[in-house]
């Protein structure tokens, strides 16, 4: 049954991965510079949200269904750390280093700080 949940919530993850992202680059004027928008909000997003569902399950019982559900169905499917990879190289071999190099530098901090709002975010409400 795991299986099939990681499944399911995978294939809503990436719907939701495509809308947002698609969203963002156009709310963002399409190529917005060159730099891929669309893709470092879903990043972030996702990351928030792992870290809000990693600090639930530590401070409560969260079923390793529910987690598996969401934790590495949903938001795997949602998270787009290979698309980010993929624009950097491409950002990189076009010869627009300052793009590839502000999408390493505020993907990784951004995301991790990401993490850490999560945590937080569960910890004022769940003891």
């Amino acid at each position: 049954m795991t299986p099939l949940l990681v499944a399911v919530g995978g294939a809503l993850g990436s719907v939701l991965r495509y809308w947002a992202g698609g969203l963002a680059q156009q709310a963002a004027g399409g190529a917005a510079g060159g730099f891929p928008i669309g893709t470092l909000l879903v990043n972030v997003v996702g990351c928030i949200a792992i870290g809000a569902l990693a600090q639930l399950g530590e401070r409560s019982s969260l079923a390793p269904e529910t987690r598996a559900l969401l934790m590495t169905g949903v938001l795997g499917g949602f998270t787009t750390f290979s698309a980010f990879a993929n624009e950097t190289v491409l950002a990189w071999r076009a010869g627009a280093t300052a793009v590839a190099a502000a999408n390493v530098v505020l993907s990784v901090a951004l995301c991790i700080a990401g993490v850490a709002i999560g945590r937080a975010a569960v910890g004022l409400f769940v003891k």
